[in-house]
């Protein structure tokens, strides 16, 4: 009876290989196997790609938070800026104030020192005139005492 299960195994195996059958069937498990290598293939390569896409939404979202800090900053500056401007006026007045009265003292000490000078020249002058006029006097009293030894001589 084996022999007989094994003759019909065979006979069904040439007449599927005759009729075309068993070469679509190892067709489509070659087939089959082709497209489960390929999906295979396609997990592997997105499994690769799921890091970088991490990465790149990882970078991302920091970016998006550098900026939100940045708008912030900005904002945060803004109302500094704003809360400080009276302050930086009334600083400004100030200064102006100073350089007022600096420039006041220094024409001020300008006049002084122009007086000074001017009082200087005349004390000079002053002193000038009463030297000479010591000179025309001591002169006068020279010659008056040599006319008056003229005279006694005479």
């Amino acid at each position: 009876m084996k022999k007989l299960l094994e003759f019909g195994r065979k006979a069904m195996f040439y007449v599927r290989v005759l009729s075309g059958y068993e070469e679509r069937r190892i067709r489509s498990l070659r087939l089959q196997l082709q497209q489960g290598i390929q999906s295979a293939r396609q997990k592997r390569e997105a499994l690769r790609k799921i890091p970088e896409q991490l990465i790149l939404s990882e970078v991302r979202r920091m970016v998006e938070e550098m900026q939100n800090l940045n708008k912030s900053l900005e904002e945060t500056e803004t109302a500094i800026n704003k809360y400080f401007e009276p302050i930086d006026k009334e600083a400004q007045t100030v200064v102006d104030m100073q350089l007022e009265k600096d420039k006041s003292r220094i024409q001020m000490m300008g006049a002084m020192y122009k007086q000074a000078l001017y009082e200087k020249v005349e004390q000079e002058a002053a002193a000038e005139v009463n030297k000479a006029k010591a000179m025309i006097s001591q002169r006068k009293s020279e010659n008056a005492s040599t006319v008056q030894q003229e005279a006694q001589m005479r």
